[in-house]
């Protein structure tokens, strides 16, 4: 049977194991926006975490049971094995799992010697019991039954028996899945390989064999690829690697490798070329970006910067690119710095709709050297490179011309401590028109930005769309004290799209004032009508 026949189910974790990453945190809202991007990305299992374990779990299953209308995943509900010594009709995570009300609950079980002898403190009979009776009381109730079986590779390597015992008394009770868990992320792909085997081998298709990694040793994508090719048809991960300590094994990468490069079937059709915009939904939703470097889904996946490789591209697009970008939903990106070639220019320009010439294009690639010799780093500034080649082309803008600019700081002092007042006055001139304004702001960008903004607002009302979303400020040249040259990064949307501007400069306020002079050119380069409005 060729691999193109074979299923292998995705199931995702981002919810429950992705969540215990450092710095990351959502709302029951969030959570479910999440289960709804998870959905139409096509998983085949979407578990939500532990129901009844803190009062945001509880409403999350509550609101869920009527606002989450999954079409193509499985809600799945989290919980563990009954305690050591109890019964299952007193138990109440077991009730909890049953109150949720999901299809199919994921419990995790001890497979591991010393985690039962020295964690729960019992015996290895009770350890096996324990398994049994839960999966018989849910299963019992209609559910379907999936067991992770926590610390599996660690438990086999050093009792195989008792690693075994605590599968065959899951699967004889009627689990559906049982799941081989790397959970210290320890393990080796050759391993991974070698345990899944043997368990294949010992159960063979009596139940579906899942895997669940984490990237300790930075395996978890290969440990969970071998533990397909030694007979896993399940997947556990989560979206974009999150997860505790080092992450989990990455969905992005394995869905992909699995599907493009092995032809097994791991979501519907026409749903892999949706991975990378729901990839970045769930990392805007988490307020954690997107690794750029991220295999398929990352910005610099398919992003070419060197001369010689553009080159080639531009006459033969796979010659540098493993896959087709669209595959995922992704596309080739041709970034310009001071290493790029003619060819890069050109196919910049092209994409921009700009024509140049001979002499324009020598021109772009002599700034780009300048510039980023004195600290300007275009790749992460699209827009201030686009301004770039078009001044190379001849083209400048006449939407406003800036007079003069001051920015006043007062400190003072108050019960609390000290207060700044940041203060800011533009003179700006529009047309033949001169235009004076002061504001106050929380710092110096905010109240230029406000003072600019009142002085233009009249001639340019579709600046109002157009809001700063980041600020980035990095030290060159850390050695030079509070003289060093500073790079200011600022990002804007107008609601239809993104965009960054970059300033340097070694006076810091300057360099930010470079940068959101140029935001807002670009700003209004974008807009439909950017003649100044009469009035």
């Amino acid at each position: 049977m060729s691999n193109q026949q074979q299923q292998i189910e995705v199931f995702d974790t981002t919810l429950r194991d992705g969540l215990q990453v450092e710095g990351v945190t959502a709302t029951v809202d969030d959570k479910l926006r999440i289960a709804e991007q998870l959905d139409y990305l096509g998983v085949h299992f979407i578990e939500g975490g532990w129901p009844g374990a803190n009062p945001k779990d509880i409403e999350f299953f509550a609101r869920a049971a009527s606002e989450l209308d999954l079409t193509t995943s499985t809600f799945v509900a989290f919980g563990s094995t009954r305690r050591p010594r109890g019964r299952v009709d007193e138990d109440a995570t077991l009730q909890h799992l049953l109150d949720a009300e999901t299809p199919a609950v994921c419990i995790v079980a001890k497979s591991w010697d010393y985690h039962v002898t020295e964690a729960l403190q019992t015996t290895l009979d009770e350890g096996e019991a324990m398994i049994a009776d839960s999966v018989e009381f849910l299963a019992g109730h209609g559910r379907r039954v999936l067991v992770d079986m926590e610390h599996f590779f660690d438990g086999f390597k050093r009792n195989p028996e008792f690693a075994l015992r605590a599968l065959e008394a899951a699967i004889v009770k009627g689990a559906t899945h049982v799941v081989l868990c790397d959970t210290n992320g320890g393990s080796l792909p050759h391993e991974i390989s070698e345990i899944v085997g043997a368990v294949y081998a010992h159960v063979g298709d009596d139940v579906t064999i899942g895997i669940h990694c984490h990237d300790d040793t930075g395996c978890a994508v290969a440990n969970s690829m071998a533990a397909v090719h030694a007979g896993a048809r399940h997947v556990q991960g989560t979206l974009n690697g999150l997860g505790e300590r080092t992450g989990n094994a990455n969905l992005t990468t394995i869905i992909p490798n699995l599907q493009v490069k092995q032809d097994y079937l791991c979501l519907p059709e026409g749903r892999l070329e949706r991975l990378t915009v729901v990839s970045h939904r769930i990392a805007e939703t988490l307020n954690r970006a997107v690794n750029p470097q991220a295999p398929y889904v990352g910005s610099s996946a398919f992003a070419h910067k060197a001369g010689l490789h553009v080159s080639a591209i531009k006459r033969a697009r796979d010659a540098y690119e493993h896959v087709d970008p669209q595959i995922v939903g992704n596309d080739t990106r041709f970034v310009v710095s001071e290493m790029a070639g003619r060819a890069t220019i050109q196919i910049k320009a092209e994409e921009i709709g700009l024509e140049l010439d001979g002499p324009a294009v020598n021109q772009v690639i002599d700034d780009l050297k300048r510039l980023e010799h004195e600290g300007y780093h275009f790749e992460a500034a699209d827009a201030s490179l686009e301004l770039l080649m078009r001044r190379a082309a001849g083209w400048e803008h006449d939407f406003f011309r800036v007079e003069s600019m001051r920015v006043i700081t007062d400190e003072h002092a108050e019960a609390m401590g000290s207060v700044f007042n940041t203060e800011a006055t533009v003179k700006v001139w529009v047309g033949d028109q001169r235009h004076v304004e002061t504001a106050e702001g929380n710092g110096p960008v905010n109240a230029i930005d406000t003072a600019f903004r009142r002085a233009v607002q009249q001639a340019y009302p579709q600046l109002v769309s157009v809001h700063l979303t980041d600020f980035k400020v990095r030290i060159l040249d850390g050695g030079e004290a509070t003289g060093a040259v500073t790079r200011v990064l600022l990002s804007a949307s107008d609601g239809r799209g993104d965009w960054t501007t970059i300033g340097v400069s070694a006076n810091i306020i300057e360099a930010a004032w470079r940068a959101l002079e140029e935001s807002i050119v670009y700003g209004l380069l974008r807009s439909a009508d950017v003649a100044p409005a009469v009035g």
